[in-house]
């Protein structure tokens, strides 16, 4: 019997992002808490900024103030998309 490979924070990370809808937004902070890692929400940004995989959209994730935070491709670019989306 092998033993099962424990999924890395990143995996974990976008294994989470993947299931957002289009048009709504989860935070930092709400996606370090459903990996199980709480207090984690720096690390689930810097996990999402070295992000290649389009099929995570790292974009509909925001800070907890609502704000749009930042974006690989640039916070603007971030906003335009979330307002395609009708998340924001």
């Amino acid at each position: 019997m092998t033993k099962k490979a424990k999924k890395s924070f990143s995996d974990r990370v976008y294994e989470v992002v993947k299931k957002i809808p289009k048009g709504e937004t989860m935070t930092y902070k709400e996606v370090a808490i459903a990996i199980g890692s709480s207090c984690s929400f720096r690390a689930v940004g810097n996990a999402l900024n070295k992000n290649k995989n389009p099929m995570v959209p790292c974009h509909r994730v925001i800070r907890t103030d609502g704000k749009t935070g930042g974006y690989r491709s640039g916070e603007s670019f971030k906003k335009s998309i979330l307002k395609k989306e009708g998340a924001i």
